[in-house]
């Protein structure tokens, strides 16, 4: 072994296959350089296409659910204590890791809670089984919308209030992983998501299937609180800042407005998704 101070330590043992990325010695001064990096958000999507899956509610949320398939479970010896009924007896993948060894991979900024989960992606629901779940429960269409906190947020306020189900377009939409699933905090395994190559054509089943496309736009003339509420609610999301696309608002029944008094006109797409949704449970309560 060389003298040399400059020479770089001996390589420790690499985090497990999906990870890769080589470990150096527990204590900082061993390696000054080799600190936790920031890095861009995780998209949710594995070195080898599968899916991603962090912070303690999405991952047990996931354990919970018979259609995952799980890989391999990286937990802190914190979080494995808080999971242990969850795991206990499941036959899961475990390895223990460290909460730097997730801030590696993860990047410093995530808040991964010392839990990550190797998965299968959840098995796709066709989009006329979600067509023919629409009736009591009202169906939520996202045109374009691509924040991932904007449709986790959208899930949990669709898994809180009730909504049959989720749809949406396979191109610029967030992967179902990673940063969505971790806002959804667990409503991505209770929620159904069908996604959509034409937006414009599942619009047009959807109304074939006997929904009534109600298109949420700030400067609508009606109003989504005085609407009489249809048997089979379907309300249309679009993009943060653009909005719905000219085909979508076309193809919509209505176009509705959430009232408002504030000096503030308009929501995000996912407090307005949360309020559409409290409305018509609402509905559903006086309709008994």
């Amino acid at each position: 072994m060389s003298n040399d101070p400059r020479s770089p330590p001996p390589r420790g043992k690499t985090f497990g296959k999906t990870f890769g990325k080589p470990r150096y010695g527990k204590k900082s001064h061993d390696r000054p350089n080799d600190r936790p990096r920031p890095a861009a958000p995780p998209e949710g999507e594995s070195d080898d296409g599968k899916t991603l899956l962090f912070g303690f509610h999405a991952v047990e949320a996931a354990l919970n659910n018979p259609d995952r398939v799980v890989i391999t479970l990286f937990l802190t010896e914190n979080a494995e204590n808080r999971l242990a009924s969850v795991i206990e007896g499941r036959g899961f993948a475990i390895e223990r890791v460290t909460p730097r060894d997730l801030d590696r991979r993860l990047g410093a900024d995530t808040v991964h809670q010392g839990a990550l989960l190797h998965t299968e992606p959840l098995p796709e629901l066709p989009m006329n089984a979600l067509a023919r779940k629409a009736g009591g429960l009202p169906l939520l269409v996202l045109d374009q919308v691509t924040d991932p906190h904007n449709v986790g947020a959208i899930l949990r306020s669709a898994a809180v209030f009730g909504a049959a189900g989720v749809v949406m377009t396979r191109r610029h939409s967030p992967p179902l992983a990673g940063v969505l699933a971790k806002s959804a905090s667990g409503a991505l395994e209770l929620v159904p998501v069908a996604c959509v190559q034409n937006l414009a054509r599942a619009l047009e089943d959807l109304k074939a299937a006997g929904c009534t496309l109600i298109g949420l736009d700030g400067d609508a003339t009606d109003v989504l609180d005085e609407l009489a509420w249809p048997e089979k609610p379907v309300f249309v999301l679009g993009a943060e800042g653009k909005g719905l696309r000219q085909l979508t608002r076309e193809t919509c029944d209505r176009l509705c407005r959430i009232s408002t008094d504030g000096k503030l006109g308009s929501l995000n797409v996912s407090n307005a998704a949360a309020v559409a949704l409290h409305l018509a449970h609402m509905a559903r309560k006086r309709r008994g």
